[in-house]
């Protein structure tokens, strides 16, 4: 059996470690194995064996005193994390040499909350720096590549959390999505990735990209399996400001439970589901939005119902985006001096120089521009004009949903216009910010959005189905994913890796 358990997701695998068909110990060097296999892909930036079969032997002897149950549903399954959370036992880089040697003192609350439900740590995963990016060709170490195609990104800047789930060398991952970082590459190499409500999962000791967008997402094979990672992930953390003392459901049970009124042939039944007709006009590539329309035509077999919906700000979530975030990431990047912590030049004469030469050598160019553009619209002149503006913007995009939402109780699309692209094509940071049109409008209203596999476009490469919710409804996202993955098999189709 060793030989397939790649090949198994996460309750999959929680049911042989249940049953004690196979051990965590044997899990884990099982997929170590595999990790080294596929270095070339790019997706891990560090890995530890000594501390990994150290986490899986201590599982092991958990089972064997008893212990497992909902409450450790995880207990033994092997899992990694974007190299965003900090970690004590791993470095901690976020994708850049400004953070090259950095070794935390302590774990981000959602590492240690996966810990406590028993999941095994292999390693950290490669990203953009600093979260910033949609491509993971912004990471200082090296881009991590699409398993479906090599010569191809996995999206960002979650990449290279999508491709150890999509190359099938772990399970599950986490990621985070600050404007669509979990399900743009969820959704370009065929995998399941939800961002939940901003506030759900607890941002203490992530990296902070941009505060009030940055939240943390799982990714898995399936909705499922994204279910039990996110029951472990979420919950009120009184060291985070922004985390929301929100009761927190079982995402598993009501993933699997019928809704009222629904069956076994019909799961989906009295469920609306809004088409908003700006995410189907041009734009889309025909192979993205065949697959999309096949993809919703499933879900109406399954019981749901399709109106139309109008979302007339989704054109103005990119430069809504792109003064916000930026403006944020160039107060949090501030902290980066080449004093206290991160890089610090060999050689400079004074202060003065020493900050600009540290900063210089240790953020990449594509950090380097979102500080630059975050500084001038928060400069003195500019912040009403730019920044102002654009913080009103995003609440009548947040009131665009909640007008939707009367209509409808999901809505669904595309994830990214494309397919993904091949590495080095795209010079233009204008051009490939656009890609995020979809995503977008759902980060900054601060709700939460899943990608489900949906099938195949252009090139023969993976399109994701996008679902978005209102407050608080990750349930309702899980669900539906469910439904469509029990009644299709996209989510199953895995790249052909040796």
């Amino acid at each position: 059996m060793s030989h397939e358990l790649h090949t198994l997701g996460v309750a999959e695998l929680a049911a042989l470690l249940d049953s004690k068909q196979v051990s965590s110990v044997e899990l884990t060097k099982h997929l170590l194995a595999r990790v080294a296999a596929h270095e070339s892909l790019g997706a891990f930036l560090a890995v530890d064996e000594e501390v990994a079969l150290a986490q899986a032997g201590a599982a092991d002897l958990w089972r064997a005193r008893g212990i497992q149950g909902a409450g450790h549903r995880l207990l033994g399954v092997p899992i990694a994390h974007k190299d965003i959370f900090v970690t004590r036992d791993f470095p901690s880089t976020a994708g850049s040499k400004m953070l090259a040697d950095y070794h935390s003192p302590f774990d981000a609350t959602v590492v240690s909350r996966l810990a406590a439900a028993g999941a095994v740590t292999l390693g950290k995963l490669n990203c953009d720096e600093f979260a910033m990016g949609g491509s993971n060709e912004n990471s200082a170490y090296r881009p991590a590549r699409n398993p479906w195609d090599v010569t191809r990104i996995p999206g960002g800047s979650s990449g290279g959390s999508a491709v150890a789930v999509a190359a099938r060398l772990v399970p599950a991952t986490t990621g985070t999505d600050t404007g669509g970082s979990v399900r743009q590459p969820a959704s370009l190499t065929g995998v399941t990735g939800i961002k939940p409500t901003y506030g759900r999962c607890s941002r203490y000791g992530m990296i902070a990209f941009a505060s009030s967008l940055d939240q943390a997402g799982p990714m898995a094979r399936s909705a499922l399996d994204c279910a039990h990672l996110l029951q472990a992930m979420s919950g009120f953390d009184p060291r985070d400001a922004t985390s929301a003392e929100q009761p927190v459901p079982d995402f598993v049970a009501e993933t699997t439970t019928l809704r009222p009124g629904a069956s076994a042939e019909r799961p989906l039944a009295g469920l609306r589901i809004g088409l908003p007709k700006e995410f189907f006009g041009e734009g889309v590539a025909p192979g993205v939005l065949g697959t999309v329309r096949a993809a919703l035509a499933e879900l109406e077999k399954l019981g749901a119902t399709l109106v139309e919906v109008s979302l007339p700000r989704t054109e103005l979530s990119i430069p809504v985006y792109y003064i916000i975030a930026p403006a944020e990431a160039s107060s949090n990047l501030s902290r980066y001096d080449g004093v206290r912590y991160g890089h610090r030049a060999k050689s400079y004469k004074d202060l003065g120089e020493m900050y600009r030469a540290s900063r210089s050598e240790g953020f990449g160019p594509e950090v380097k521009r979102r500080i630059m553009i975050g500084t001038y619209v928060l400069s003195h002149g500019y912040y009403d004009a730019y920044y102002l503006q654009a913080q009103k913007l995003r609440r009548m995009i947040a009131d665009d949903f909640q007008a939707a939402f009367k209509d409808c109780d999901l809505i669904a699309g595309p994830v990214a216009p494309t397919v993904a692209r091949p590495i080095g094509s795209q010079t233009d940071p204008v051009a490939e910010y656009l890609a995020d049109i979809f995503t977008l409008p759902a980060s900054l209203a601060g709700l939460p959005g899943i990608s489900v596999p949906a099938g195949f476009g252009e090139h023969g490469m993976p399109v994701g189905l996008q679902l978005i919710g209102n407050y608080w409804q990750e349930s309702a996202l899980l669900h539906a994913g469910h439904a469509l993955q029990q009644a299709t098999d996209w989510h199953r189709r895995a790249p052909a890796l040796a």
